[in-house]
This record gives structure tokens, sequence and C-alpha cells, in this order.
């Protein structure tokens, strides 16, 4: 994830009005999507266990944090006229998106299902998204825009981006980064939490700027490609998106591929697991 730049005004009809309207829709998409909870399912893809590290952590406060972060993100969006109206054609499908995707995030963090998910869109030519911790998702019209992308790959987007907050990557990262500068170990939950405890509750502007590990990436890829196919996403568009990311590389302002560098070993991990989903895929599309 990058630092967000906000437009201060892009082409997002309505953003001024319909405050009740926006409101209540916004309310019951969120409501909707905390509530929605999968059956057990065996994992396609093999990623191994969570990093441990992120236990030093409280995952409640640095959800807490995140959430205060987003919603501040989303009241600056809303002062530049920025942020998407509720109605805006491109917020319902990236909502529609999400509420295929959410059922099936519980096999991975059974926390998922006590999440307040949201997602949101603001305008900016920024190309970018993130799922803060506790599944507060965020694309900018500049990666749907600039990419072109399809259904499927912004299912693919979307599918990595939660993979990140449910394998608790930002929690892992902060909880070894921190633990190493104050010299604590797993150990330290013996002894309670201190430093790492009280920082947590403060963390919000750091989860935007936080830059994942290789393996953390691998991990968000295939992930997220399994989310993607059990909610009828062609797992096909996993190469096809990166492969436009490839070729965005030389285009600036490309924020996303800062933190989310590509080259032909991702396509080439992807194109290896496609078939592995492949069954969950036509499994979607026949329900």
């Amino acid at each position: 994830m990058t630092t967000p730049t906000i437009a201060s005004s892009l082409d997002l009809p309505g953003c001024r009005c319909c405050a009740g309207r926006v409101w209540h829709a916004r309310r019951a998409f969120v409501l909707a999507a905390a509530g929605a909870v999968a059956l057990p399912a065996v994992a396609q893809v093999s990623v191994g266990n969570a990093s441990g590290m992120r236990k030093l952590v409280p995952a409640e406060q640095l959800e807490s944090s995140a959430t205060q972060q987003y919603h501040q993100l989303l009241a600056q969006a809303k002062a530049k006229g920025a942020l998407a109206p509720d109605n805006h054609p491109q917020l319902v499908k990236l909502r529609a998106i999400a509420q295929r995707i959410i059922p099936f995030a519980t096999q991975w963090n059974s926390s998922a299902a006590r999440w307040r998910w949201e997602v949101n869109l603001i305008g900016s030519k920024e190309v970018n998204a993130f799922c803060m911790p506790g599944g507060k998702i965020a694309f900018y019209t500049g990666i749907l825009d600039q990419l072109k992308l399809t259904d499927d790959e912004i299912a693919m987007v979307m599918g990595h981006e939660m993979a990140h907050a449910l394998r608790e990557h930002a929690r892992s990262r902060i909880a070894k980064s921190q633990a190493t500068s104050i010299g604590l170990s797993l150990g330290a939950q013996l002894l309670g939490l201190g430093e790492l405890g009280n920082m947590a509750a403060n963390l919000g502007t750091q989860l935007l700027t936080l830059q994942f590990s290789r393996s953390d990436e691998t991990e968000a890829d295939l992930v997220g490609l399994e989310l993607a196919a059990r909610a009828g996403y062609n797992p096909q568009a996993a190469v096809s998106l990166w492969r436009k990311m490839g070729e965005a590389t030389g285009n600036g302002g490309i924020g996303f591929l800062s933190t989310h560098p590509t080259g032909p070993n991702r396509i080439q991990e992807l194109e290896q697991n496609v078939p592995r989903v492949e069954g969950l895929y036509q499994q979607a599309r026949r329900r």
C-alpha cells in the first residue's frame, strides 16, 4: 500500500447530495457483509501457517486503529468531492463483487465473521487499492480506468487485498519490525504485550504505507486467487491482471506497483496455481 493521493475533484457526480440514502445504502452493505459466513472448505492453494509473530500485536486494537484511519480518509475524500456516492456505477459493481467474495473469507481467518466490511471508491488518478485490517476496502478510480479492468480482474485485485487482511500481514509486519527494535520475542506474550500493545492503538497512519514482503505478496496472490475462484470469477484473470500491471510499469504514478512489484516469476506462480482452483470456479458457475 502507498500513501493515498486524493483528487480535489474528479468526475463523481452526486458526491455532496442524497446523504440519507447514501448512509442507509452503506449501512445495509456493511451489515449484509458482516453477516456472511461460509461453510468449512478445504484450501486448494498452499501457503502454510500465518506468522506467529502477529500475536504480539493485539488484533482488536489494530483493527480499531485501521477503522479510524479509514474513516478519516473517507472524510477527507468527501470534503474534496472525491468520495463516490453509493449509487455510483463503479462503486455498485465493487460492492457486488465484494459481497460474492466475503462469504469465503472465514476459511482463511475466522475473525472475518465479525468484521464490519466496507467498500468505498475514491476519485483519484492513482492506480491503487487496499484492504486494511478488519475488512476496510478502498479502490481508486485510477486502477479501474487506467487498466480498464474487467469484473474478473477487479475480483482478483480485491481478493488479493482482502488476503493481506485475512492473513494479517500488516499485523505481522508491524510486530516483526517493532519487536526487533525493542528486543521482544514471541515469548513476551507471557509477560504482557507492553509497548506493542500500546503501540497498536496509534498505528493508523502507518497502515497505508506498509510494504509487504515477497512471501506476503505470494500468499496474497494465491489466497486471493482462490477466494475469487470460489466466488465464481475466472482464475485466468489473475494472469491477465498482472500482465496489465507489467505493461503499466513504464507509466508514472503506478502506486500499486511500488508495493506490489510484478514480474515473470509472479505470473508463472499464478499460472501454476490456476489449475488448482479451476474446479472451484466451475462449481461456482454451476451454482
